[in-house]
């Protein structure tokens, strides 16, 4: 109930010219413990996660929608999360991904297009050609609805 009074009031926020870029990932409520992951079309910064922080903050103390003490976190999902609208990927264009397949196959490679229905995916495959290697690049395209799980891996290049 809590959390889908808090996606009805982000709602409202979401409205307002200088967060119409934000969207909602996930609600959790842990009794006591609410807490709440953001993005943004361009990125979420800290000022922005400590506005809607207090704004929903404010909102659950005036009508009390929490009995006795809470905690409320606000924040985006961060790069160990999997990404979960197909509106997050635009912005990881260039990063590397690795996607899991509702078929269980594993996918690598860097994030070189975002489509209305499809990712695709690059990399480098070593391939023999007679008694030589050589690298070749591969590109995939993945649907949207193939995706299982998606995340950003961090490079320290």
């Amino acid at each position: 109930m809590i959390e889908q009074q808090i996606k009805d009031l982000l709602d409202k926020k979401f409205s307002e010219p200088d967060f119409s870029d934000c969207f909602l990932i996930e609600v959790m409520n842990h009794g006591s413990r609410i807490q709440v992951y953001l993005d943004s079309d361009e990125g979420l910064s800290l000022g922005r996660c400590q506005k809607i922080s207090r704004f929903i903050e404010a909102v659950l103390d005036e009508e009390q929608w929490m009995q006795g003490k809470y905690t409320l976190e606000v924040s985006s999902p961060g790069v160990t999360r999997p990404l979960v609208f197909p509106r997050q990927y635009n912005k990881h264009i260039g990063r590397k991904l690795e996607v899991k397949t509702v078929e269980g196959e594993k996918v690598e490679g860097r994030l070189a297009h975002v489509g209305d229905q499809q990712i695709t995916l690059q990399w480098k495959e070593r391939v023999k050609e007679g008694k030589k290697k050589k690298n070749i690049d591969v590109e995939k395209e993945i649907a949207f609805s193939e995706i299982e799980k998606a995340i950003i891996k961090i490079s320290f290049n």
